[in-house]
């Protein structure tokens, strides 16, 4: 599962809990884009979440 390259989100795991209370287990993966970047002058490719791009906290090429 890729891994935000910024803030190194990536899925989280837990229990699903279903109305008649059955468990099994989970996972949530997270909203990682593959995304030019700019970084240093040049472009660069890097998995990004939705939360950094929209905070910021890169610049798109």
């Amino acid at each position: 599962m890729a891994k935000c390259s910024i803030c190194n989100k990536g899925a989280h795991f837990g229990i699903a809990v279903s109305h008649s209370h059955r468990r099994n287990n989970k996972m949530w993966k997270s909203n990682v884009k593959s995304v030019r970047v700019s970084v240093n002058g040049g472009t660069k490719k890097m998995y990004v979440c939705t939360g950094c791009l929209r905070s910021g906290l890169v610049e798109r090429a």
